[in-house]
């Protein structure tokens, strides 16, 4: 996801001592986007349901409220790797943990009622384990640190209106195509079963242990930042009070609940976990064909499942109703702060980074078999092994692409940064 910007309103837990910030002056409401992305909003979830009925509609209403989780607490996969990998600041990956297990315990809640909402049967599947899971997180991982953002920060980026992540988006959805057409090259790489922890010890037992997990996570990352002393980076609000919870930055504990709550709904109205990146793969066939090309003739998009996504509406489309959602709830929120608004110099070596990231984040992920949405926090929050250690993987490949970001101008957290 994004680097988090000065205006968000937060501290990190570090012995560093600052003196309180002083408010920014608010932005005026940015009317116009506000008009338009508010009229969006209310068509689209409107034609969903009344098109493609009640599930369709509640999808695309999720994604709005993931739009504007994620944007008012900024919360960030890229940046936490980024940071707690470059000057150990574990504060973003504290934060992961809480939005982790508040999805774990929804996720363990509503499966074991073995219904869902709209005729949905809650189904958690384990993802397998393999030569394409450690490549595809690495490759993930790399793109997301080139590109600026990760799967959803990709499209919460795009809807407030930052131009640069337009490019990365691209990017991301080339490589998806990309890789649906060389399907057969990364096909039948080694591999073990997947691993789902209810299989061995029950829902109980998989949230147990999921739980106690994040909690050790949390230790550490205590310890690590303990010992590295990282300094403050951000942390100036732009509204106080009620204000607040429309016109400024949620802290980001709050976004982790929130987007907690959020997942679990998700998995609750659809019957699965909540995910990204196959709608980019979707929509760049879905373009192609309207070119006058082919790919539904690739063997990708003969499988069963697929085929059937290809020959639908994106109406119906899980991950494309929630990826819909959240560009025009992050363009909502971004009008009503008054920071919505295009960026029309990009550095040319920052727009080649945005769209290899966005190519090796598109072919990582499909490899992997999700992103950090997809993968890591649908594959943990379900209890699948395969989530816990994509997480590893992409620590790793985070590793590599902060090595490779100043090849492309782009900074790293350094232990000097942000000293009062």
């Amino acid at each position: 996801m994004t680097s988090r910007p000065l205006t968000a309103n937060r501290f990190l837990s570090s012995p560093t001592s600052c003196a309180a910030p002083t408010p920014r002056p608010e932005e005026p409401v940015r009317v116009v986007p506000l008009v338009v992305a508010g009229a969006l909003a209310v068509g689209s979830t409107w034609y969903a349901w009344s098109a493609h009925g009640g599930k369709s509609g509640a999808l695309l209403a999720l994604g709005l409220g993931l739009g504007l989780a994620l944007f008012h607490s900024r919360f960030g996969f890229t940046s936490a790797w980024r940071q707690l990998v470059a000057v150990g600041n574990g504060q973003g990956v504290r934060a992961h943990s809480l939005l982790l297990g508040t999805a774990a315990t929804l996720v363990a809640l509503v499966v074991s009622t073995g219904s869902g909402l709209f005729g949905s049967v809650p189904t958690a599947t384990a993802g397998p384990l393999g030569l394409a899971l450690l490549v595809g997180a690495v490759l993930f991982a790399v793109g997301m640190q080139l590109g600026g953002a990760c799967a959803s920060g990709t499209l919460f980026a795009v809807g407030s209106g930052q131009s640069a992540i337009v490019l990365t988006l691209g990017g991301f959805i080339a490589g998806s195509v990309l890789y649906t057409w060389a399907f057969p090259l990364f096909d039948g790489w080694p591999a073990l079963p997947g691993v789902l922890l209810a299989d061995h010890v029950g829902w109980f037992g998989s949230w147990a242990v999921t739980l106690v997990a994040l909690v050790g996570i949390v230790a550490v990352t205590r310890v690590v930042q303990a010992r590295r002393n990282p300094p403050p980076v951000d942390a100036v609000p732009t509204a106080r009070g009620v204000a607040r919870v429309l016109r400024g930055s949620w802290p980001l504990l709050v976004g982790a609940m929130v987007l907690g709550v959020l997942a679990g709904a998700v998995f609750l109205v659809s019957g699965g976990i909540w995910g990204v990146t196959f709608a980019f793969a979707l929509w760049g066939a879905k373009a192609l064909q309207l070119l006058g090309a082919h790919p539904e003739t690739w063997e990708f998009w003969q499988a069963q499942a697929n085929a059937r996504a290809l020959a639908a509406p994106i109406w119906v489309d899980r991950s494309s109703l929630t990826d819909i959602g959240i560009m025009i709830g992050a363009a909502i929120a971004a009008a009503a702060a008054g920071t919505w608004r295009v960026h029309r110099r990009i550095p040319w070596r920052t727009a080649v980074a945005a769209v290899l990231g966005g190519v090796l984040m598109g072919v990582g992920a499909r490899l992997a078999g999700g992103c950090n949405i997809g993968a890591y926090l649908g594959g943990i929050s379900v209890g699948s092994l395969h989530g816990w250690l994509w997480g590893l993987f992409a620590l790793g490949g985070t590793w590599l692409g902060l090595r490779l970001r100043p090849l492309f101008g782009l900074a790293n957290p350094k232990p000097g940064d942000s000293v009062c």
